[in-house]
């Protein structure tokens, strides 16, 4: 406990716990000045000003030379390296005489080296073959080591965590252990899906025959995966004598990234085989003869090439300053499990109003016990009826929330498959489907592809955790639902473990209704090309429908004896900001002439968008095509222009750009633009245009239908040239049933055709207010919530060749012609007495 003296003299008294996770919010309080909470501590930890201020001291009195050489720089930077190497040893309470640090890029590159240094013994000799065994809840870098053992004729064993609990069945006689045959298996220390902790027993157990994965006659060896772990726990290599463990520094420090090590039991060392030799690898070579002798030392035989020493030498200074804001690994393991436990309780206790759980928590343990579950917590949220909200959805939920989670399958297809229940044939369906690792397919024929994943780290705080609570409740919830759980099962946590002065769940803002969401709203609350189309009612129902138009309420008939016909057309010219809207304009190969042509980047070349951005909104570019100027004006700013003529002189600065993972070849449109971009973002940024040259690229999803003749490209756009809404009718009622625009397989509008290539899923883009540039959080939900936990709105189109001479102008008022997906035309009713439900 920690004491105070007060103004009147008396002595107040602190749980020592207060003064940890105050000290913590001060030093981090730039995460609470940005609005973060950050609840992806498993991903990647975030890195305290501290260890930049003490790591950028260093270089500014130091000069650090390469490490291969004599000079005094470079004997500096070799004599730090090794103190680093001691001081890694000591974080994991062991020495140089047991163990050796080798430098690689990361835990991946060191379960490679692994893979290719391990002395297997093939298949087809005469001696026992060598087993790689893995448990299945493991992360892909361990399973892809299956791919070096099978070039070496090495079978490969997947193992189930609950199998190895059944491994004493497989022990070894006393003279099958006699066998010199090495053997590896590979388990995490901690699931990086769920937070478990298997146990570390094991590799004892393991070694000594106890437990054993297979039964083969030889000697077994125990890889433990150690990133996950290490993060949030200690580890005892003294006590837990694995053979191999692979780390990732950014796990621990969140600063240097790119940066990791493979832990090496010296009993092994020396039986690791080495091919491949780099620089500082070799005592002594020959070049025109093959002959190489390489270096005493282990870590220096397998660093090939200089070592990363800069990132190195950072290391020094994340263990002191680690030491410094936390006191150590026991304390940072116990501080992010009461997070955990305390998130998961309220959590687990969510329920509807019907009495269905709000999410389905994936997990092995009851979060009792930290030295059986780590700050880990994966889930999916559930609507009330049971069914799956994806992953995707609630992702696009939290950003609007400014919380940043993980979204998956975690790099771990093993626990994905065991605790989502998804069989291999499920895997290869949603290949087919077109769902691969790492994209936004969440769902796949109504089952979750993936989950969210939410986990705590030594920075993280209770308010972390209350923040995420209250986002999860604040979008499943109605106010009379929570009011329940919110008090029972939360005061009694934050009266054990938490200060009094903190803020708690019984204070919570009351949630309010959602908004009525009017035609004007989605107009400004879209960031991409857009045509509306409106299905006109016949005459003798035109004034009924207007009126339940305004009320939001379902129209009677959706297709009227009129025409559809343009209602608007708007081009966005920078990309991400305001809309230019127009009542008739020239067509292009790309598009809208002009349409998305310019974009705003970073000081990184990065661009940038609303979603980082929201003030981009404000920005108002118009087209002058008589005067071949685009104008730029914002509230508070000089009106500024740029010709429309590309710059094609010397002076363009050209470069290459990203969208949506497509490359792009632009040009940057000078100082002038720059510096009023700059000033009125607040962050230097600039403009840059696409380049005439590499405006063919190429569509990359399906164009099936599409003539091989016609010239498919897009400007700046993230996936086809055009969206198109019908707003009447998707917008004011955001009815339940299916969109009518998404029966389309193509439309003609005057001489124009298009494909449609598929629904928009909305981002949370049409959450900003255009207006003002903030934010709507219930407008994504509320379009969730009616298109059943989906938030497609909206149709892509691209341009098919043209079939007339006519100019290639769209205009407002020209009739739209669409064809159903059957390849039917849509015919108006026979008589005004048919209706559809709507």
């Amino acid at each position: 406990r920690a004491v105070e003296t007060s103004k009147s003299g008396r002595e107040i008294s602190y749980p020592r716990k207060f003064w940890e996770i105050a000290f913590l919010c001060g030093v981090l309080n730039f995460i609470f000045v940005l609005g973060i909470t950050y609840l992806d501590h498993a991903g990647s930890a975030l890195f305290p000003e501290s260890l930049l201020k003490a790591f950028t001291d260093d270089l500014r009195n130091n000069v650090y030379g390469n490490p291969h050489s004599q000079s005094i720089s470079s004997k500096l930077t070799y004599d730090t390296i090794e103190h680093v190497r001691y001081r890694i040893l000591q974080h994991f309470h062991t020495t140089a005489e047991d163990y050796t640090i080798i430098f690689t890029s990361g835990c991946t590159a060191a379960l490679k080296l692994v893979a290719e240094a391990f002395p297997w013994i093939p298949e087809g000799t005469e001696q026992t073959s060598s087993r790689f065994c893995y448990l299945t809840d493991s992360h892909t870098s361990v399973v892809g080591m299956r791919g070096i053992t099978a070039s070496m004729n090495v079978l490969s064993v997947p193992i189930k965590p609950k199998e190895i609990l059944l491994s004493e069945e497989n022990r070894l006689l006393a003279e099958e252990q006699n066998c010199t045959t090495p053997h590896l298996f590979s388990y995490p220390a901690q699931s990086n899906f769920s937070g478990t902790k298997y146990p570390l027993s094991w590799i004892q157990d393991i070694k000594s025959g106890k437990l054993c994965p297979m039964k083969i006659p030889g000697k077994w060896f125990v890889l433990l995966d150690a990133a996950s772990y290490v993060s949030s726990s200690p580890l005892d290599l003294g006590v837990h004598h694995a053979d191999f463990i692979p780390i990732s520094f950014y796990k621990i420090f969140g600063f240097p990234t790119g940066l990791g090590a493979l832990l090496v039991n010296n009993r092994i060392a020396p039986l690791l085989r080495k091919t491949y030799f780099g620089g500082g690898t070799a005592a002594a070579y020959l070049a025109g003869e093959d002959f190489y002798f390489p270096k005493k030392s282990i870590a220096e035989r397998f660093e090939d090439g200089t070592v990363s020493f800069l990132d190195i030498i950072a290391l020094k200074h994340g263990f002191d300053v680690l030491e410094k804001l936390t006191g150590g690994m026991e304390k940072i393991k116990q501080h992010t499990f009461a997070l955990a436990h305390y998130t998961y309780t309220v959590l687990s206790t969510l329920k509807y109003a019907n009495g269905a759980p709000v999410v389905r928590i994936y997990s092995d343990t009851d979060f009792s016990n930290p030295d059986v579950q780590g700050p880990i917590i994966n889930f999916n949220v559930l609507d009330e009826n049971g069914e799956v909200i994806g992953f995707s959805q609630v992702d696009k939920m939290a950003s609007l929330y400014n919380i940043h989670v993980r979204t998956g399958c975690f790099c771990n297809t093993g626990a994905c498959q065991l605790h989502l229940g998804i069989s291999n044939e499920d895997i290869q369906r949603n290949i087919q489907a077109g769902h691969v690792c790492g994209d936004d397919i969440d769902l796949v024929d109504g089952r979750p592809t993936g989950s969210v994943r939410i986990s705590f780290g030594y920075m993280s705080s209770f308010e972390d955790a209350q923040t995420f609570l209250k986002f999860i409740i604040a979008t499943r919830l109605s106010t009379s639902d929570t009011e329940i759980p919110f008090q029972s099962s939360v005061t009694k946590l934050t009266t054990e473990s938490v200060p009094d002065d903190h803020p708690s769940f019984n204070n919570a803002d009351k949630l309010s209704p959602i908004p009525h969401i009017s035609d004007r709203e989605l107009r400004n609350n879209s960031s991409v090309t857009k045509m509306t189309v409106n299905w006109q009612p016949p005459e003798a129902e035109a004034e009924s429908i207007r009126a339940a138009v305004s009320e939001t309420a379902v129209p009677t008939c959706r297709r009227g004896g009129k025409p559809i016909t343009v209602t608007n057309i708007y081009l966005y010219p920078i990309k991400s900001c305001s809309a230019f809207e127009v009542t008739e304009w020239p067509v292009g190969n790309q598009g809208l002439l002009y349409d998305r042509n310019w974009m705003v980047v970073n000081q990184n070349g990065v661009c940038i968008t609303q979603k980082q951005e929201p003030r981009l909104c404000l920005v108002n570019p118009s087209i002058d095509l008589k005067k071949n100027i685009m104008v730029i004006q914002a509230e508070g700013m000089d009106p500024i222009s740029v010709s429309l003529e590309e710059n094609t002189g010397k002076e363009a600065v050209i470069c290459e750009s990203k969208v949506c993972s497509h490359r792009v070849k632009t040009y940057d449109c000078g100082e002038g633009i720059a510096g009023w971009f700059s000033l009125f973002l607040g962050r230097p940024c600039r403009l840059i245009r696409q380049s005439s040259d590499m405006k063919n690229r190429s569509h990359q999803k399906n164009t099936k239908g599409l003539s091989s003749a016609t010239n498919i490209s897009l400007s700046l756009v993230n996936e086809a040239q055009y969206l198109l809404l019908i707003f009447s009718f998707s917008l004011s009622t955001l009815a339940p049933e299916s969109f009518e625009e998404e029966e389309w397989a193509e439309i003609s509008i005057g001489a124009l055709r298009f494909q449609v290539m598929g629904p928009c899923s909305r981002c949370q883009i049409i959450c900003i207010d255009q207006q003002s540039g903030e934010r709507n959080k219930e407008f994504l939900q509320s379009l969730s919530a009616s298109r059943g936990r989906k938030t497609n709105f909206g149709i892509y189109l691209m341009n098919q060749p043209l079939h007339s001479s006519f100019p290639d102008i769209l205009s407002v008022g020209s009739q739209v012609l669409p064809v159903l997906k059957e390849n039917t035309e849509i015919q108006p009713p026979t008589s005004s007495e048919e209706k559809c439900s709507g």
